[in-house]
């Protein structure tokens, strides 16, 4: 499912997505895999949702599948076809559409076992958490300094209340 998933946006990102200026929405694509690669950082050990591999060899190859093709193809597809017109409804519309689009999907993994989740976490966790990502794509576009510093405590509230635990390491003298 991961890989088919991964060559459908990498069709959409050709066929509706604005890939010949895909400079313009370097930075986007970026904050998106930086967030999944800290994401992964951080609940290493203490994963609150787990991708299972299909037919990638594991859970980590999976995760750089999403990180690296799968999250920044999508970022391109929302951002570039975000519509700058048309008044406060075709934006919201845009924004649910995208949500939907991600919540309808991973309700398909729940149900065909390519995600577990853990320690708390559910679909309607995810869903709450898309109804805020997008919306924190399309500032990081507009104003990146204001959305890494949102970004910092909102991951801050999800480590704390999921009760992540947080080790620093101490080198061994």
């Amino acid at each position: 499912m991961h890989i088919v998933i991964g060559l459908f946006v990498i069709f959409a990102v050709w066929k509706w997505g604005d890939w010949r200026n895909w400079q313009k929405y370097h930075t986007v694509m970026l904050y998106f895999a930086v967030g999944n690669l800290t994401y992964n950082f951080l609940t290493a050990g203490w994963f609150l949702w787990r991708l299972d591999a299909d037919f990638m060899p594991n859970h980590t190859t999976t995760e750089l599948l999403y990180t690296f093709i799968i999250f920044p193809g999508t970022a391109l597809l929302f951002i570039s076809n975000f519509p700058e017109y048309g008044g406060k409804v075709k934006k919201f519309l845009h924004y649910f559409y995208w949500i939907g689009i991600y919540s309808v999907v991973e309700w398909a993994m729940t149900k065909t076992g390519y995600i577990e989740y853990q320690y708390g976490w559910t679909l309607g966790w995810s869903i709450g958490f898309d109804t805020f990502m997008f919306p924190m794509l399309r500032l990081f576009y507009k104003r990146p300094l204001i959305a890494y510093l949102i970004s910092i405590p909102i991951g801050i509230f999800f480590l704390w209340y999921f009760k992540v635990p947080f080790h620093i390491p101490v080198e061994d003298r």
